[in-house]
C-alpha cells in the first residue's frame, strides 16, 4: 500500500483495505497509521475497545498513548470513553485548563499531549469503540479538521465493523488480548528500570522510548529483553 497523503487518499486506501488479507492486530493498525497521516496535527493515534468488557487502548501509534490513557481507564471518566459511551465527538482545546476530565487531562499534560480529539466508532446504533487523536500544541485540531477526522472515522467504523464479522469472537478477543499482554511486558520491564534506577514510573518509561529511539526497536521489544534478563537473573543491559 502507497502512503496516502491526503484525507481523500487515505480513505480510498481504507475502503480497499481488506481484513481477510492480515490477521486482526495489523487491519487494527492499519486504521490508526492511515488515521494520523488523514490527520496531520495528530501527534500519535490510538484506538479504545473493549478487552474482556474493560476499556483499552488497544492499537496505537506511539508507545506513549496507552500511557495517557490508562489515567482515565483507572478513574472511570475521559473523552475516549464518552465519546465511546455517548457516540459523540469530544475536544480538549488545553490539557492545562481542562476541568471535565482532571485525571486524564493531567497524564496528557505529563506527556507532553496539550490537546485532543476523540473520534466515536459506530456503525449506527453498534458501537465499536473510539478512534483518538493527539497533539502536542493547544487547540490544534480545527473545525475542518474535526469535520475531516468525523468522515475518516465513519470509514474507519466500516473496516473495523467488517474486522469484526470477518474474525471470530474468539479471534477479536484473543487478538486484543495480544495488545494487553504486551503492554503487560512494559509494566514489568517499567518496574525493574524503577528498581534498577530509583526513577518513577513516568521517568523509566522515558528510559524505554529513548532505548527504543536509541537502537531502532520497538519498545515491547526492548521491556520483553529487560524482562527475560531480569527472570534469568542475567544482569540489566545499560540503558
Amino acid at each position: 500500500m502507497s502512503e496516502p497523503t491526503s484525507l481523500h487518499e487515505s480513505i480510498v486506501a481504507l475502503s480497499r483495505y481488506f481484513a481477510g488479507d492480515e490477521n486482526l492486530q495489523a487491519t487494527l493498525q492499519t486504521v490508526v497509521d492511515l488515521s494520523q497521516q488523514a490527520i496531520p496535527p495528530a501527534a500519535m493515534v490510538g484506538i479504545t475497545m473493549l478487552v474482556d468488557e474493560r476499556p483499552a487502548t488497544s492499537v496505537f501509534t506511539d508507545d506513549a498513548a496507552p500511557e495517557v490513557d490508562r489515567a482515565q481507564y483507572s478513574s472511570g471518566r475521559g473523552p475516549c470513553l464518552d465519546a465511546f459511551r455517548e457516540g459523540d465527538v469530544k475536544r480538549i482545546k488545553s490539557t492545562d485548563f481542562e476541568a471535565r476530565w482532571p485525571e486524564f487531562a493531567a497524564a496528557a499534560a505529563k506527556h507532553g499531549i496539550k490537546s485532543t480529539l476523540s473520534m466515536p466508532l459506530a456503525i449506527e446504533d453498534q458501537r465499536l469503540g473510539a478512534l483518538n487523536l493527539y497533539a502536542t500544541t493547544d487547540d490544534a485540531f480545527s473545525e475542518e479538521d474535526e469535520r475531516l477526522a468525523t468522515a475518516f472515522a465513519t470509514q474507519a467504523a466500516i473496516a473495523l465493523g467488517n474486522a469484526s464479522a470477518y474474525f471470530s469472537a474468539q479471534e477479536l478477543t484473543e487478538g486484543l488480548r495480544t495488545a494487553m499482554e504486551s503492554r503487560a511486558t512494559i509494566e514489568q520491564a517499567k518496574g525493574i528500570l524503577m528498581a534498577q534506577s530509583a526513577v518513577g514510573p513516568d521517568e523509566a518509561f522515558e528510559l524505554l522510548r529513548r532505548a527504543s529511539q536509541r537502537e531502532n526497536r520497538k519498545l515491547r521489544d526492548i521491556a520483553h529483553e529487560i524482562v527475560e534478563r531480569a527472570a534469568e537473573g542475567k544482569p540489566p543491559v545499560e540503558r
